[in-house]
């Protein structure tokens, strides 16, 4: 069909202007980008001008993430190159083949827009052309790939299950298909696109950026977490969820956070996979609680572990903690966030109150630094009356936390199906090497206190029995004293 000059120049107009953005590709083929996506298309513009090598993306699944990268961004890619080649790897050869039809059809349709249109005589979903002379390869991670040199390689999803996550055996034949025949096929200058969800900590992206932190291979990582944390890429605060606008994606994160076990949430939403087994915690001494015991037949103990500054790297914990008459374990609440003082005060107090502890601890140096005044008169104010014990800061973490990881290895730490608990279990599996320790420390800190108050009291003296000597005679008194003359005898 012959284009009228007018309609030529328009078509040439909109192709400059497609060429020139991602976005406004994504938006013509019918996706409206959300902001993690546009995060994630600024890369992907990079990747292409060849500004970024390697990327790695990380994001929970539903984010959308292989939609951009690996189903808008091969066929966007190839308008800035038409003569250049792509692999697309993914953990089976029909997932790989799946996104191959996808891309094919977008060029198929947007062909004219995107200034390339499919070869006549090479159009399988696995493997087709386009007449400028580019081509795309579709293959299953550990598939062999030879007789083709890649520009650009787009590594998606390459672990298919927890069940092939967990065994070494995969991870290694992984890891060798990812050195031997993927990375072997790349032309001088070509690009890297690894899009994952993490499932565990020798997974094929945990190796690449141990890799890198050996000095070898520099990556670019995208990291988006479904619930952000510290230093979000988005600049969203710790505790907001990923893409949380009326698509519903917000909430089908709750209600994950709410279901996945905890190493799961960690691990594939939190991009942040724990140890199956910790090594200072043990994953068998943590146990599921459906109903906590009632107040009145438990010891109640509390703790906190303070952040001296609200915007800093650590955060303030309470933790509170009841041992019932068989010496087991409960994790009765906790209260976590990065606060100012006036904040967690009041938290401290709330808990005070709800639970009514037989006393409280924490660290000497942080009470003393200029909060102990206003949260000793809050306290009064608010009526949270509880006996406050302050240990001072002695040796590491680790060291601090032995008395509570004596208790829980000996009975368990039982464990409710609170919002708080996923991060908690990350962390003590985690510990001593893990991001974060507050909770641990507030633990720590309550075990210390336990050791104090339940410390074997000393058996009371026996009462002397008086001596009594024969023929009646009876001493009020020692024999020293008898020795010395100093009592009356009795007769």
């Amino acid at each position: 069909m012959t284009l009228s000059p007018v309609e030529a120049a328009e078509l040439l107009l909109k192709r400059r202007t497609i060429r020139k953005s991602f976005t406004d590709w994504c938006q013509l083929a019918g996706y409206e980008p959300a902001p993690h996506h546009r995060l994630l298309i600024s890369k992907l513009e990079a990747v292409a001008r060849g500004e970024i090598k390697r990327l790695a993306v990380f994001m929970p699944p539903g984010s959308a993430k292989s939609t951009y990268a690996s189903v808008l961004f091969p066929a966007w890619f190839l308008s800035q190159n038409p003569k250049a080649n792509i692999i697309a790897a993914s953990h089976t050869s029909e997932l790989a083949d799946k996104f191959g039809r996808k891309v094919r059809n977008l060029v198929s349709e947007h062909g004219k827009t995107l200034g390339i249109e499919l070869s006549g005589d090479s159009q399988a979903a696995g493997r087709w052309s386009v007449s400028q002379g580019g081509e795309y390869y579709a293959a299953g991670c550990g598939v062999g790939i030879a007789g083709f040199r890649a520009d650009l390689a787009i590594i998606d999803d390459p672990v298919r299950s927890r069940e092939d996550a967990d065994s070494e055996t995969i991870r290694d034949k992984l890891w060798e298909w990812f050195n031997s025949d993927l990375a072997t096929r790349m032309k001088p200058g070509g690009r890297q696109v690894l899009i994952q969800t993490r499932w565990h900590e020798d997974d094929l992206a945990g190796r690449l950026l141990e890799a890198q932190a050996n000095g070898v291979a520099r990556w670019e990582v995208l990291n988006l977490p479904a619930e952000a944390e510290d230093n979000d890429a988005l600049g969203r605060k710790p505790g907001e969820f990923l893409w949380d606008d009326n698509y519903g994606y917000g909430n089908f994160l709750r209600h994950e956070k709410q279901t996945q076990t905890p190493r799961n949430w960690n691990a594939l939403y939190q991009q942040r996979p724990a140890p199956e087994t910790g090594d200072y915690f043990k994953k068998e001494w943590l146990k599921h609680v459906d109903i906590l015991p009632a107040p009145g037949t438990i010891k109640t103990y509390g703790a906190s572990d303070f952040a001296v500054t609200s915007n800093g790297g650590d955060w303030t914990c309470h933790v509170v903690v009841g041992l019932d008459p068989e010496g087991r374990m409960y994790l009765l609440d906790l209260w976590r966030e990065r606060a100012s003082s006036d904040v967690w005060i009041e938290s401290f107090c709330d808990l005070v109150k709800k639970w009514k502890p037989i006393g409280w601890a924490c660290e000497t140096g942080q009470i003393t630094s200029g909060v102990g005044p206003f949260m000793e008169r809050r306290a009064r104010e608010r009526g949270a009356w509880t006996y406050l014990e302050t240990f001072p800061t002695r040796g590491d973490k680790s060291v601090r936390a032995q008395s509570i990881r004596g208790l829980i290895a000996l009975q368990g730490l039982y464990i409710p199906n609170e919002p708080w608990r996923n991060a908690l279990i990350a962390e003590l599996l985690s510990f001593p090497a893990g991001k974060h320790d507050d909770q641990v420390d507030a633990l720590g800190l309550a075990g210390q206190l336990i050791d104090k108050m339940m410390n074997g009291s000393k058996p009371e003296e026996k009462k002397k029995k008086p001596l009594v000597f024969p023929r009646g005679i009876h001493i009020p008194g020692p024999p020293d004293d008898y020795a010395r003359g100093n009592f009356k005898i009795r007769i």
